[in-house]
């Protein structure tokens, strides 16, 4: 099972949805689906983004753990 961490990043960095909207291009909608896990897919450049916002390993945005 795939697990995003993003909302632990925001919290990190004291960042809300919005903002993270804002700064990336990056829809609401989808940022919140991704905080939320009601994502389907993952789109493997908002991944890059993230990562280079946040200065972090993609270990950092996603976890796989067996169900």
């Amino acid at each position: 099972m795939i697990k995003m961490k993003l909302h632990i990043k925001l919290a990190e960095n004291k960042m809300t949805q919005k903002e993270l909207a804002e700064k990336t291009g990056i829809s609401k909608n989808t940022i919140g689906s991704y905080c939320n896990e009601n994502n389907k897919h993952i789109v493997k450049e908002h991944l890059d983004i993230f990562c280079k916002l946040f200065k972090c390993n993609i270990e950092d945005i996603i976890e796989y753990s067996e169900d």
